[in-house]
C-alpha cells in the first residue's frame, strides 16, 4: 500500500467541511454553520470530524439530564467511608447505591431496568478503625503527628490496608544500617521495599513516608509535604506498618538531630486498631436491557474500593448518576431504548469486572472503566484523559501521543487487536468538549492499571476514561476539595455517550467514524515517516485498516467477527 497517497487523499477529505453541520456547544458562539470546523486544540490527540453523529446524537440531552449537584452528593457521602474490599464501609456505599438506583427504576416494575448484587466467596475485610503516631523526644514534650479514630478523618489512610493492631514504642533508626532489635525504621522509601529486611534485623515497626514524584505540588505550595500515602501490604502480614507525611518524617529527623547532640534518645510510640471479619466480597450490578440485542452488552466498570474522593468516590458518582439520567431520558421519551444492553458495575477493582463476566450470559462487545473522573484541574493539575486499548502507539509512542507519569505498559505486536472503539470515544470526548464550551483532555496509548484491562486480555475492546497527573493521587489529601462536580458531569456524560454510540449505532454514523480515522491515520502516518519507521508506519496502517473494517461491522449491522456479537 502507498501510505503517502492514502495520506493526501485523507488530507483532501479534511476540506470537505462545508457539508458538515456544526454541533451545539462553546456557548452558543458557534451558532451556524462554518465552512472551517472549530478549533480542537483544547483535547491533545488526533482532531475528529465534528459531524451530528455518533455520540454526538448523545450527548447534548445526556448533559442536561446529568446533575452535577446530586453526584456531588454521593461522592460526600461516599467520602465519608474508609473503603477497603468486603468491609462494612463499602458495604454501607453499595447499600446506598442500590437506594439511589432503586430510586432511578432499577430492579423495579419496569423490567428493563434490572438490578442486582453477585454474591462473590467471603474473605478476610479489612477496616481501620483508629491509629496514633507520637513524637518522644527525651526533654521534650511528647508530640502527636498523626492520629485519626474516625472513618472521615484526614489520617485514616496512615495504617496501609492490612497493616495490623499494635500498641507500641520504640526508639527511632533512620536507615537500615543503624536499626537494631526492638527498633523502629522510619524511612523515606515505600515500607515494602524495606519491610522484610527490617523485619529480619528485628524492627518493631516501620514508618514510611514515600511519595511518588508525581505527587509533587505542581502549584509551589508544597502541599504535597502534608500528604500521607495511601498504601497496601499483602494479606497475612504481621509487621506494623504506620504511613507518615513528608512534614512528619522533617519533625522527626530534626529531633533526632538535637537529640544526638545531647547525648539523648528519639522514639515513637505507636498504637493502632483495625477489625478483621469475614464477610462476603459484592458487586453490584445495573442493568439497561436492549431492545433488540439484549444478550449483547456495553459494560460500564467502577470501584467501590480505595477510600479518596477522586479515586474513586468520583468515578462510583458519575457512573450512578449517568445511569439515573439515562433511565430518566428513556422513560420521557427523549432518547430511544438502544439496541444493545448497557450493564453498569461496581464492586472491587478488577475483581468486579471478572465477577460480571463469570456471571453473566451476556456478550460483551466493548468496556469502560470509569476511574477518577472528577478532579478539579485548577487545585490538582490533572486533566480529563481517555486510555486507549493497546495499538500501535503504546508500541512507540510519537507525538502528538505522550505517555503519563504512570508509565507504558508492555505490550507485544501480536496482542495489538484493531478496532475503533478510541475514534468513537474520542468523539465522545470533543462532543463533550463542544457542548461545555471547551474541556481540556487528551487520549494517550494504553499503560494499564484498571478494570479495561480485564477486557482487553479477553479480546473485548476497552478503554479508561480518568484523569492524571493528579498530586493528591492516592494520598490523605484526596478528598472533597479537590473535587469538581461540572468535570465529573463531562466525564460522565462522555463516557455513557460512547457506550451509547455502540450499544446503538445507525448507519450514518459511520462517515464521521470514517473521516475521523482518516485524520488520524494522517497524524500516525505522518509522525511515522518523521521519525522515519517504516515498520511503525505499516503497523499504523494496519490498525487503521482494521479500526475501519470493525467500524463497518458496527454500523452496518455486520456481525461477523465483532466482539461479543456471538458469530
Amino acid at each position: 500500500m502507498n501510505f503517502r497517497a492514502l495520506m493526501l487523499f485523507a488530507s483532501s477529505l479534511m476540506v470537505a467541511w462545508s457539508a458538515c453541520s456544526t454541533p451545539p456547544g462553546l456557548g452558543g458562539v458557534l451558532a451556524e454553520v462554518a465552512t472551517t470546523p472549530p478549533a480542537q486544540e483544547w483535547h491533545v490527540g488526533p482532531e475528529v470530524d465534528l459531524s451530528k453523529t455518533g455520540p454526538a446524537r448523545f450527548v447534548p440531552p445526556l448533559y442536561a439530564a446529568f446533575q452535577p449537584e446530586r453526584a456531588m452528593q454521593l461522592v460526600n457521602f461516599i467520602d465519608g467511608f474508609y473503603r477497603a474490599p468486603a468491609n462494612r464501609g463499602y458495604d454501607t456505599v453499595l447499600e446506598r447505591l442500590v437506594q439511589e438506583l432503586r430510586a432511578a427504576g432499577f430492579g423495579g416494575e419496569d423490567s428493563r431496568l434490572s438490578l442486582e448484587t453477585i454474591q462473590g466467596p467471603v474473605e478476610e475485610a479489612w477496616t481501620p478503625l483508629s491509629a496514633e503516631l507520637v513524637l518522644l523526644a527525651d526533654g521534650e514534650k511528647p508530640r502527636e503527628l498523626h492520629a485519626f479514630d474516625q472513618p472521615e478523618d484526614v489520617d485514616r489512610v496512615m495504617l496501609p490496608v492490612y497493616a495490623p493492631s499494635c500498641e507500641l514504642e520504640g526508639e527511632v533508626a533512620l536507615s537500615l544500617d543503624e536499626l537494631k532489635k526492638g527498633m523502629i525504621l522510619v524511612t523515606d522509601v515505600s515500607a515494602t521495599q524495606v519491610k522484610q529486611r527490617a523485619e529480619f534485623a528485628g524492627a518493631a515497626a516501620v514508618v514510611s513516608a514515600s511519595l511518588e514524584s508525581f505527587n509533587e505540588d505542581p502549584s509551589g505550595r508544597n502541599r504535597h509535604m502534608e500528604a500521607i500515602q495511601y498504601r497496601e501490604l499483602s494479606g497475612g502480614n504481621t509487621l506494623p506498618v504506620f504511613q507518615i507525611s513528608k512534614k512528619s518524617l522533617i519533625a522527626i529527623e530534626e529531633a533526632v538531630d538535637r537529640a544526638r547532640v545531647r547525648k539523648r534518645k528519639v522514639r515513637l510510640a505507636l498504637s493502632a486498631q483495625v477489625e478483621v471479619e469475614p464477610r462476603p466480597l459484592r458487586t453490584l450490578v445495573a442493568t439497561i436491557k436492549g431492545s433488540s440485542r439484549p444478550m449483547e452488552a456495553i459494560a460500564m466498570v467502577s470501584h467501590v474500593q480505595e477510600p479518596g474522593a477522586c479515586d474513586n468516590a468520583t468515578g462510583v458518582a458519575s457512573l450512578v448518576e449517568s445511569a439515573r439520567a439515562l433511565a430518566e431520558l428513556l422513560r420521557q421519551g427523549k432518547l430511544a431504548w438502544p439496541d444493545r444492553s448497557l450493564v453498569f458495575i461496581w464492586g472491587d477493582e478488577f475483581r468486579q469486572t471478572e465477577s460480571w463476566l463469570g456471571h453473566t450470559d451476556m456478550q460483551p462487545v466493548v468496556g469502560i472503566s470509569s476511574d477518577m473522573t472528577g478532579q478539579n484541574l485548577e487545585e490538582t493539575g490533572a486533566i480529563a484523559r481517555l486510555e486507549r486499548m493497546p495499538d500501535p502507539g503504546a508500541l512507540t509512542t510519537l507525538p502528538p501521543d505522550d505517555h503519563t507519569p504512570w508509565g507504558a505498559g508492555e505490550v507485544k505486536v501480536e496482542e495489538l487487536k484493531p478496532n475503533g472503539f478510541a475514534v468513537i470515544a474520542r468523539c465522545a470526548m470533543v462532543d463533550v468538549g463542544l457542548q461545555d464550551g471547551s474541556w481540556r483532555c487528551a487520549d494517550h496509548p494504553w499503560e494499564g492499571g484498571s478494570d479495561h484491562d480485564i477486557f482487553i486480555r479477553r479480546g473485548i475492546p476497552a478503554v479508561l476514561f480518568w484523569h492524571f497527573t493528579d498530586f493528591t493521587y492516592h494520598t490523605s489529601l484526596d478528598r472533597l476539595s479537590f473535587v469538581d462536580s461540572k468535570e465529573m458531569r463531562r466525564t460522565g456524560v462522555a463516557i455513557l455517550a460512547s457506550a451509547l454510540a455502540v450499544a446503538d449505532p445507525e448507519p450514518g454514523d459511520l462517515e464521521r467514524y470514517l473521516k475521523s480515522l482518516d485524520m488520524e491515520r494522517e497524524v500516525r502516518l505522518g509522525a511515522a515517516i518523521e521519525a522515519e519507521s517504516p515498520e511503525l508506519e505499516a503497523l499504523w496502517g494496519m490498525w487503521c485498516d482494521g479500526a475501519r473494517d470493525w467500524l463497518r461491522k458496527l454500523c452496518l449491522g455486520i456481525d461477523e467477527d465483532l466482539p461479543g456479537t456471538g458469530h
